[in-house]
C-alpha cells in the first residue's frame, strides 16, 4: 500500500485473478528476496515510482481466488518521487491516487482486510 499525502496508490487489474478489481502494486518474491526488496522492486517494476518507510501491515491466507492459493503479505510504503505510470499494460489499465474513505470499487480480495488491518492493527487474516 503506497501512500501520498494520506492517499493511496491504486490501478485495475486486468489479464490476471482479479481481473477488473483495483489494487496496490505488487507481485511474486523472486527466490531469496526481502519482503521490503520485493516491495521496492515491484513498485519500480509496475509505475517507475520510488518508495521508502516499508512496514509489514499483515498477512492474508486468501483463498478467494480458487484454484490459486496465495499468502498475500501486506506491506505499507510511503511515496519518494516519480508519477505513476503505467508499465506493464498486459496487468494494469491505469494508476491513480484515492482517499481512503472513498475508493473505487471493486477492490481486490485483500483489501478489506488490509484496511481492518490499517485500523485495528491485526495482523492475520485467514480467508
Amino acid at each position: 500500500m503506497v501512500f501520498r499525502n494520506e492517499k493511496l496508490l491504486l490501478g485495475k487489474r486486468k489479464g490476471s485473478h482479479g481481473a477488473g478489481q483495483f489494487a496496490t502494486p505488487g507481485g511474486h518474491l523472486e527466490y531469496m528476496e526481502s519482503f521490503e526488496a520485493c516491495a521496492k522492486r515491484e513498485v519500480k517494476e509496475e509505475t517507475g515510482m520510488e518508495i521508502t518507510d516499508i512496514k509489514f501491515l499483515c498477512l492474508v491466507n486468501l483463498k478467494e481466488y480458487a484454484p490459486k492459493h496465495y499468502v498475500h503479505i501486506a506491506l505499507t510504503a510511503q511515496w519518494v518521487e516519480g508519477e505513476p505510470k503505467v508499465l506493464e499494460p498486459e496487468k494494469c489499465e491505469g494508476w491513480d491516487w484515492y482517499d481512503l474513505g472513498n475508493l473505487p470499487k471493486p477492490l481486490f480480495g485483500t483489501y478489506s482486510q488490509q484496511l481492518e488491518a490499517l485500523e485495528t492493527r491485526k495482523v492475520f487474516f485467514d480467508k
